[in-house]
């Protein structure tokens, strides 16, 4: 009561103000991120190259005041939207940095079908749509790119001046055929699979598919690219990263850019993260959609550096890259798609053609049992087998990356086994029918010697008519 006494109101309630203040300050609400941290989302639209209108997101940040530097975020390979990349600019954003994801093509861009200059093209639009922006840095704009997207902003950054930067993600210094032959046997060997299948995923297979033209653009050099880019460069590796080689893309990176004048470079390692340098639960073999809780801290200071003078050449040592990617042959002749295609053709019809032809003859005849031998029948249906599902199942798994394998047993996937043992029965049905025709061609008939291929039917015909018409 006397302290009451003596103070007056105004003192009193200065004191109890002072008082809410601390209870707020100490109050657990308190310490819970503010709702004004979420990035000002805006939908936009350009006109990229060829006229195609592309739609994407700037993510802007808001508690931060005056222009701010920005960067373009361009995805890697696959038809893949914005939202694969929402998580990333947002981070940014929240670090004071504007950034722009927009939807890939899908004219001019497929799955069989790639052009990086149409992807730089169409990144450099919009980048001419984000420096018109107002609160962006225009003398501070640049690009992002992951994978593929490494390739695309490598040749954007030739293209024009406009481009202050380039952030890269899990660039790739290879031919892409042989940077995916190598990523066939991370993935196999982390299955446990080994013999024959890696052996060839990464070589007989991924020839065949570049001399079928369903790699697309499988022999492109990146190199020449890199060694004009004149911009500052962050390149960027996850330690754990399975697809892009990062021993050996750093160094041929860095070996580039230093061949071509370029001193402002930094190549860098980011610990425990995969491809994407999103987090990992399996040592980068996942996919799991994760940030770590430092992501783009070190992006950010980088750029801000920018504004205060380029940056020094500054090079992380690699992490240790147990296998070595190996230059793929030159595809042969043999190799081309039409004659692959034509030699199947030509093996199913041989093996579809015994059971056809006993069909025809049993309809025709409209009754009774057409003879056949059983060894003919096991060579037809195991060989069809062999010839159908080896090239569905390998090229399953490149469609996948050799990312789903499924059970493996003795080293070998349960579907490569099953088509392994069909061969071994090809190779058994095919002696069986042999020595089966040979002991019993007295009563076979010629007929039958037709129909399992070792006698033309002109022979047949005249030995039936006594003439070679048909």
């Amino acid at each position: 009561m006397r302290l009451a006494r003596g103070l007056c109101p105004r003192r009193l309630l200065l004191l109890l103000s002072a008082s809410c203040v601390a209870l707020m300050l100490l109050s657990p609400t308190a310490a819970a991120t503010p709702t004004d941290d979420r990035p000002a989302s805006t939908e936009v639209s350009f006109t990229g190259a060829d006229g195609v209108r592309l739609y994407g997101t700037v993510l802007s940040p808001t508690a931060v005041g005056g222009d701010r530097p920005a960067l373009v975020m361009v995805p890697g390979a696959g038809p893949g939207g914005r939202s694969e990349l929402r998580a990333a600019a947002e981070s940014y954003a929240r670090h004071g940095i504007v950034a722009l994801i927009y939807d890939k093509r899908t004219t001019g861009y497929s799955t069989l079908h790639r052009d990086y200059s149409l992807l730089a093209d169409d990144a450099l639009a919009a980048l001419r749509l984000l420096r018109d922006r107002p609160g962006v840095d225009r003398a501070g704009t640049g690009m992002w790119g992951l994978s593929e997207g490494a390739w695309a902003v490598s040749l954007a950054a030739n293209r024009s001046a406009d481009v202050s930067f380039v952030i890269t993600a899990g660039a790739v210094g290879m031919e892409p055929a042989r940077q995916q032959a190598w990523a066939y046997g991370e993935y196999l060997a982390h299955a446990g699979v080994s013999g024959s299948l890696p052996h060839t995923m990464q070589g007989s297979f991924t020839r065949q598919l570049v001399g079928a033209g369903l790699f697309p653009e499988a022999d492109y050099d990146p190199v020449p690219t890199w060694q004009h880019v004149r911009q500052p460069v962050l390149a960027e590796w996850g330690t754990l990263d399975r697809e892009a080689a990062p021993q050996e893309s750093s160094r041929i990176i860095a070996r580039a850019l230093y061949r071509g004048g370029n001193r402002h470079y930094t190549i860098r390692f980011v610990p425990d993260v995969r491809h994407n340098l999103n987090a990992t639960r399996d040592h980068g073999f996942d996919r799991i959609s994760r940030l770590p809780s430092d992501y783009a801290d070190f992006e950010t200071a980088w750029i801000e550096r920018l504004s205060r003078g380029l940056p020094p050449r500054s090079i992380d040592p690699a992490p240790h890259q147990q296998r070595q990617t190996r230059a793929l042959p030159s595809p042969v002749w043999y190799d081309a798609g039409q004659v692959q295609l034509a030699a199947l053709c030509v093996l199913a019809i041989g093996f579809v053609g015994y059971p056809l032809c006993a069909l025809v003859r049993r309809v025709g005849k409209g009754r009774g049992r057409v003879p056949s031998l059983r060894a003919a029948r096991w060579l037809s249906g195991t060989g069809l087998a062999v010839i159908v599902g080896m090239p569905i199942y390998l090229l399953f798994l490149a469609l996948t990356a050799a990312g789903v394998t499924g059970p493996v047993l003795l080293g070998r996937t349960l579907p490569w086994l099953a088509l392994q043992l069909l061969a071994v029965a090809v190779v058994g049905a095919t002696v069986w029918t042999g020595v089966s025709w040979w002991h019993g061609r007295g009563r076979a008939g010629r007929a039958e010697s037709v129909r399992l291929g070792l006698q033309p039917p002109t022979v047949y015909h005249r030995a039936r008519t006594g003439s070679d018409e048909p």
